[in-house]
């Protein structure tokens, strides 16, 4: 007997996202932070009518876990000006506000002359072709951590408990939402959320859960992989927070990080 796989994270009842059960994440009977991540980023983004106005920043409050149930989305546009628009988003369930958002679009411009030190940064090879074959997982987390020569397979984040460097790229498999093309800063959007994981892993596994994560960007990403490279972490009293250098297959186009709280206690699900 064949499974029938959902069409998409979330498909649309008039106004309401309903997820699938593709959309429930790894912390309980919840949707998944960087689904509600992405919708929120795509409820920002249909507000912006302007293609020359470009997303660079969105902070995405998880202010409450969000029941595997319709999602309603609200936005308000707080600033309009010449050279930007800043965006307040929400969703909603039953009344009650699950996470709010802010965006901020930037019009686009000439790139001055000179050049800007950063710190280099390299990610390691993007996932080989025949892994998307392999996976039945509608979104390929391809990681990469203690071992630099082997890469995780889908959902196995166990290279990732230890204390050195720690790299991951994401492809979504499957829409976000079914009948709407998952547009690059949706895209985006979604992955913010795994730094929260990616820079708190350590040596007992994932201890913080967060309660926030912001995504800068420079450019949208190209093409379907967005990539995570651990950049910095600070934990004290219970509270700490991570920062990864976010990357398509061209490379950096900006940044990730995450406030979290502690909770012991996490296994990521494994493959299978």
């Amino acid at each position: 007997m064949t499974t029938q796989v959902p069409p998409a994270f979330f498909t649309t009842d008039g106004d309401a996202f309903v997820p699938t059960a593709m959309a429930k994440g790894p912390w309980g009977p919840t949707i998944s932070g960087n689904f509600v991540g992405g919708v929120v980023g795509h409820v920002a983004e249909m507000a912006v009518d302007d293609d020359e106005l470009r997303p660079a920043r969105l902070t995405v409050d998880l202010l409450r876990p969000a029941a595997v149930a319709p999602l309603c989305g609200r936005t308000r546009i707080v600033r309009s000006g010449r050279r930007l628009t800043l965006v307040d988003a929400e969703l909603v369930q039953q009344d009650t506000v699950v996470a709010r958002a802010t965006a901020l679009f930037l019009r686009k411009g000439d790139e001055p002359l000179g050049e800007v030190w950063s710190a280099p940064t390299t990610m390691p090879p993007l996932p080989p072709e025949a892994a998307l074959a392999d996976t039945g997982a509608p979104m390929l987390v391809w990681a990469y951590g203690r071992n630099p020569e082997i890469a995780g397979a889908p959902f196995d984040l166990t290279q990732w408990q230890h204390d050195g460097p720690k790299f991951v790229w994401v492809r979504d498999l499957a829409p976000l939402i079914d009948g709407v093309p998952t547009t690059p800063f949706v895209r985006a959007s979604m992955a913010g959320d795994v730094a929260s994981s990616l820079t708190h892993y350590g040596t007992t596994g994932l201890n913080y859960i967060n309660a926030d994560y912001t995504l800068t960007l420079s450019r949208l990403p190209e093409g379907s992989d967005v990539g995570l490279a651990a950049m910095s972490f600070t934990g004290h009293d219970g509270i700490a927070t991570g920062t990864a250098a976010l990357f398509d297959a061209r490379g950096q186009i900006g940044t990730a990080s995450a406030t979290t709280l502690a909770n012991p206690g996490f296994a990521p699900s494994r493959p299978g």
